[in-house]
């Protein structure tokens, strides 16, 4: 006879340990301690299903630590897409552009290396698959259900777009959709983001848990 749900599901701490939030703090990226804590939370929340937890936007693996921490206590992995190239904001000229992040053979961005190194210093790179491509062709061959959505990649309303309508709907019911950087207010930042957020509300599949600054998570009924 096989255990109670309650008994055989793994246990997931609901915050990071220090080494894995000193490794997400020490990593190239934006997000701040307060959403990290936050996104963390959601994803251990989302594990309990025993879903991938699939992630847009990896840049160089900040936000990737605490999903593939979380993922290593599941049992289950963490899926990161991102093209590498950085998205538009992070180009030359720009505000969050890094020299750093430039293949100087090839003259663009390429911050899959860093990623790697990102992964590999925190003891994680068996609990995370880097898929290297665009977020709507990747979502068009993905045919799992996944536990867990992060949508933090382009902020055009061409890109947020079409990160949401690929791999929103592949969140199973009772899982749950994380969107990054969503402000009300024009002043605060740009409109994309927010824009997916009340689609994702106004759709009624989806229903708010929790607002924490500028992450929003939503849960599929």
């Amino acid at each position: 006879m096989s255990a109670p749900a309650s008994e055989s599901a793994p246990a997931i701490t609901p915050e990071p340990g220090p080494e894995i939030l000193a490794a997400f703090e020490a990593a190239k990226g934006f997000m701040p301690v307060k959403e990290g804590l936050a996104l963390y939370e959601a994803a251990a929340e989302a594990a309990k299903l025993g879903l991938p937890l699939l992630e847009v936007g990896t840049y160089c693996g900040r936000s990737t630590i605490l999903l593939a921490d979380v993922a290593r206590q599941a049992g289950t992995v963490a899926v990161t897409v991102d093209h590498h190239r950085g998205s538009e904001e992070q180009q030359p000229g720009w505000e969050y552009h890094d020299p750093t992040v430039v293949d100087p053979e090839v003259g663009v961005m390429d911050t899959l290396p860093t990623f790697r190194r990102t992964l590999r210093k925190a003891g994680l790179e068996d609990h995370a698959i880097a898929v290297v491509g665009r977020s709507p062709q990747v979502a068009r061959v993905w045919s799992g259900a996944l536990g867990f959505v992060f949508v933090d990649g382009g902020h055009t309303d061409e890109h947020a777009t079409a990160d949401y309508e690929g791999w929103a709907p592949k969140v199973a019911p009772g899982g749950l959709l994380v969107i990054h950087d969503v402000f009300p207010n024009p002043e605060d930042g740009g409109q994309a983001p927010y824009r997916v957020y009340l689609r994702a509300l106004e759709s009624g599949d989806f229903e708010e848990i929790s607002v924490t600054d500028s992450l929003r998570v939503l849960r599929r009924g």
